[in-house]
C-alpha cells in the first residue's frame, strides 16, 4: 500500500514536461508601422445668406407689395429632368435664405412673368436682385348694341396671342375670362375674343397692353337677347312640353331645346322659330336687332304660313 501510494504521488516525466515554463522567444515581431490616426473632418457647409427679391412694372417704378409668385430653382435638373423647386414666396419683395451658389429665379405676377439667373456669393454683399416685368393690366367688358348692359354670367372672354400660327391657330393666353377682371400680362398686343351666350354672337378685337398702365376696353356686339313662346292666343300662357328649333335665314339649326318657352342670344339678323307640340308643327320669322331684348310668341291659331304639318 505504501508503495502504491508513493507512485500515485510522484509526477510522470511527461507531466513534468507539460508543466515545465514557456521558452521566450528570441527578439520582438516587428510589425507594420502605423501612421497617427486622426479622425476625419466634418465638410464644412457654406453658411446660407440673406437674398432680397424684387419686381417692378417698369424701370421706373416702384416695388410691387403684392401679387407676387416667386419661384426658385436649381439649375441643375433633378431624376426626372426638371428644375428642382429649392425655395419659394408670395407678396411683395421676397426675403430668402439660399445656399452660395446659381440658381435661377422666376416671378409671376398674374399671367406676366420673367425669369432670371441669380448668382449668391459666398463672401461679400449680396445685393437686392431687382425685377422689370414690362407688364400692364387689362379689363375687358362688352355691351349689345350701342349701350344695352349685358349680364354678367352671360359674358365671357378669351385671350389669345396677337401671332398667328403655321397650322393658322393663336396660341390661347387665358380662357373663361369674367368681364370687370383685371388681367395682368406682359407688355403686347393681344387678340381678344367676346362671346356673349353661347350660339352665335361673338366679337373679336385687337388691344395693346402697355407696361404699368391698366387698359379698359369695352366691345361692342351686334345681338340680343331673345325668348320663344307657343301660346294659343296673344298674350297668353305659354304652352309646355314644347320643342323648339331655330334656324338662320339660310336654313342653318343654330338652336334647339324643349320647353314651355326657351330663351337665348342671337346675333343680329333673320331667323325662324320652329315650334313642334303634339305631333303638330308652328313656325314664325322673326328678326333680332341688335341691343333690342324681346319676346316672340309662336300662335297656334294664326294661319299666315305659321302652322305647317297640322293634321
Amino acid at each position: 500500500m505504501a508503495l502504491l501510494a508513493a507512485l500515485a504521488l510522484a509526477p510522470s516525466a511527461q507531466a513534468q514536461d507539460a508543466f515545465q515554463p514557456f521558452k521566450q522567444l528570441e527578439g520582438t515581431p516587428k510589425m507594420p508601422k502605423l501612421n497617427a490616426f486622426t479622425a476625419p473632418s466634418a465638410r464644412k457647409v457654406p453658411a446660407l445668406r440673406d437674398v432680397t427679391l424684387e419686381a417692378k412694372l417698369t424701370a421706373d417704378g416702384t416695388s410691387l407689395q403684392t401679387g407676387l409668385n416667386w419661384r426658385v430653382f436649381s439649375p441643375s435638373p433633378g431624376p426626372d429632368g426638371k428644375l428642382q423647386l429649392v425655395a419659394s414666396s408670395e407678396g411683395g419683395e421676397a426675403h430668402l435664405q439660399l445656399a452660395p451658389g446659381d440658381y435661377f429665379v422666376n416671378v409671376a405676377f398674374g399671367r406676366a412673368g420673367i425669369t432670371k439667373r441669380l448668382s449668391v456669393p459666398e463672401n461679400g454683399d449680396v445685393k437686392k436682385l431687382s425685377f422689370v416685368l414690362d407688364a400692364g393690366g387689362l379689363v375687358l367688358n362688352a355691351v349689345a348694341g350701342t349701350d344695352q348692359r349685358i349680364q354678367a354670367n352671360k359674358l365671357k372672354f378669351s385671350i389669345y396671342s396677337a401671332e398667328v400660327r403655321e397650322d393658322g391657330e393663336r396660341a390661347l393666353v387665358m380662357a373663361n375670362v369674367k368681364p370687370n377682371t383685371i388681367i395682368r400680362l406682359n407688355t403686347g398686343t393681344y387678340h381678344i375674343v367676346s362671346e356673349y351666350g353661347d350660339i352665335n354672337a361673338s366679337v373679336r378685337a385687337d388691344l395693346q397692353v402697355e407696361a404699368g398702365k391698366l387698359t379698359e376696353a369695352t366691345l361692342q356686339h351686334k345681338a340680343a337677347q331673345i325668348t320663344l313662346k307657343l301660346v294659343s292666343q296673344h298674350g297668353g300662357e305659354a304652352v309646355a312640353d314644347t320643342a323648339w328649333s331655330v334656324l338662320t335665314a339660310g336654313g342653318d339649326v343654330v338652336s334647339e331645346s324643349v320647353s314651355a318657352f326657351t330663351t337665348m342670344v342671337l346675333a343680329e339678323g333673320e331667323y325662324t322659330a320652329v315650334a313642334r307640340n303634339k305631333d303638330k308643327i308652328y313656325q314664325r320669322e322673326f328678326t333680332v336687332q341688335s341691343g333690342k331684348n324681346a319676346d316672340i310668341e309662336v300662335s297656334m291659331k294664326e294661319q299666315q304660313a305659321s302652322v305647317v304639318g297640322q293634321d
